[in-house]
């Protein structure tokens, strides 16, 4: 049960102009969409994880975020206490750590990032913005893929189809006599299916819940094509669609429907980037435990803890003493001190 801790809370120090910034490409970086900044944010967190949080959002993007540095400025809790402080942030919606592969070879390096959120999001909302920024960085380093041809597209007539030129059109048939002139077959499907089609064809593959029929496929085939034309991959598509499902899907088809209107990704910028090297491959991104620093995927790493530290968060762990009990047992332990060296 989360209690309200109006009365108990310590103002977060001011964030001083000499906090060390983290290296180009690393430390801190705010999420996208966040609610304005007001007296009663973090309400709900216990007094410490409040004060963390409140340092912690006033920080700017590019500043440093290990657990040293946040202690150094944050005098009242230690490193251990500030471990646990980003932790319980983690499970409550506000933070990833995540790590980013760059270079080739020799000259790959390890970028490591803490996304901030000011509005606590959930598992699902992480792991699509994860998505999405992986999927941008990937558009960035490669040229854009051109917009799919139109005979791409299933169940789709080109303008020669629809209005073929007179001087070609076929005689009309003459009055038929046999069975086989009367009824002709009706035209066949193209056999080249679209990206799109075939990422709604797979997703009952993925997850019974969203099977969905080739007409349902052929429905929402545009949609998903939109998708794709914002510069994200067919895996993306189907792991954005089927994350987080409910127990039950009473209809699949709207379902899909609603899932590609409301989370389509943002559109990418049309100018494209330098192209790099080509032995230069395309950037990879983890997230990573907020406890321990294991990496893995998002969708592997809920609330931003990895099976083991989640299994120990959930069991509870002792709270966290608070700073004038510490002091006391520290002064307690210097009386001791004093009484063994007395002769």
């Amino acid at each position: 049960m989360v209690i309200q801790h109006h009365s108990s809370a310590l103002p977060a120090p001011a964030v001083s102009a000499a906090y060390p910034m983290a290296k180009p490409g690393y430390g801190k970086r705010s999420a996208p969409g966040q609610q304005p900044r007001t007296r009663d944010d973090f309400a709900l967190l216990p007094t410490r994880e409040r004060y963390v949080a409140g340092f912690v959002d006033h920080l700017p993007d590019g500043a440093a975020m290990s657990v040293k540095q946040l202690a150094k400025q944050l005098p009242l809790y230690g490193q251990q206490a500030i471990s646990t402080a980003l932790k319980a942030l983690s499970v409550a919606g506000h933070l990833r750590r995540v790590r980013c592969a760059v270079g080739a070879g020799d000259e790959t390096r390890w970028v490591f990032r803490t996304f901030w959120s000011r509005t606590a999001r959930d598992n699902e909302w992480w792991t699509t913005y994860l998505a999405t920024e992986t999927a941008a960085r990937s558009a960035g380093s490669t040229p854009p893929a051109p917009a799919p041809a139109a005979a791409a597209v299933p169940q789709q007539r080109t303008a020669s189809e629809a209005t073929p030129d007179p001087a070609h059109a076929p005689e009309p048939p003459a009055p038929a006599t046999t069975l086989t002139a009367r009824t002709a077959p009706p035209a066949a499907r193209p056999a080249a299916l679209s990206p799109a089609y075939l990422a709604l064809a797979e997703l009952g593959r993925k997850d019974i819940r969203l099977a969905l029929s080739a007409d349902d496929c052929a429905s929402l085939e545009p949609q998903a094509a939109e998708w794709l034309a914002r510069g994200v991959t067919t895996d993306y598509l189907i792991a954005a669609l089927t994350a987080g499902l409910p127990a039950q899907v009473d209809c699949p088809p709207r379902f899909v429907r609603r899932r590609l209107t409301d989370k389509i990704p943002p559109q990418l910028p049309t100018t494209p980037s330098p192209s790099p090297s080509v032995d230069t491959p395309a950037p990879r991104l983890l997230m990573e435990c907020t406890d321990c620093g294991r990496p893995g995927q998002p969708e592997a790493l809920p609330d931003g803890l990895c099976r083991p530290c989640r299994a120990a968060h959930s069991a509870g762990g002792r709270p966290s003493p608070d700073p004038t009990e510490i002091a006391a047992v520290k002064a307690r332990m210097a009386n001791l001190r004093d009484l063994l060296k007395a002769p």
